[in-house]
């Protein structure tokens, strides 16, 4: 707000009552700033707080793995074995085996499937301005 006054701006919002040109009306606006501030930090401690008090009850936090233990520990020992990324890629695109997102579609070999095609058919995964799906061609 320091900001916008040293450069001459004034904030007037009409359904609060404030006008940041006036003191009154700066001082509202400083207040107003204050308490929001002062939730948005409640709001985070309280999600620090649920969070810690799961993770000592042991429940597992945050997105499940999609992919298999198993799966991970073949891919460490192709890349020990000198296989590139690509290479494994499209060993593991040979044999479908599963992506890490929600168990769909293939693991990406080329840079086709970075430019939003699916590898099969290289349909476009999505049209502009929708949101991402994945699917099998």
């Amino acid at each position: 707000m320091e900001r916008g006054r040293k450069r001459g701006w004034s904030l007037v919002a009409l359904d609060l009552g404030v006008d940041t040109s006036t003191p009154s009306g700066e001082m509202m606006a400083s207040v107003l700033a204050t308490f929001a501030q002062f939730e948005r930090r409640l709001i985070g401690q309280r999600t620090r707080d649920a969070l810690a008090v799961k993770r000592a009850q042991g429940i597992q936090l945050g997105r499940p793995r999609g992919i298999s233990e198993e799966v991970v520990e073949r891919v460490g020992r192709l890349h020990e074995a000198g296989l590139s990324v690509a290479a494994i890629a499209r060993k593991l695109n040979e044999e479908t085996s599963p992506l890490p997102v929600e168990g769909a579609g293939t693991v990406p070999a080329s840079s086709g499937h970075s430019r939003g095609f699916a590898r099969e058919e290289r349909q476009p995964l999505r049209a502009e301005g929708e949101t991402r799906e994945y699917r099998r061609g």
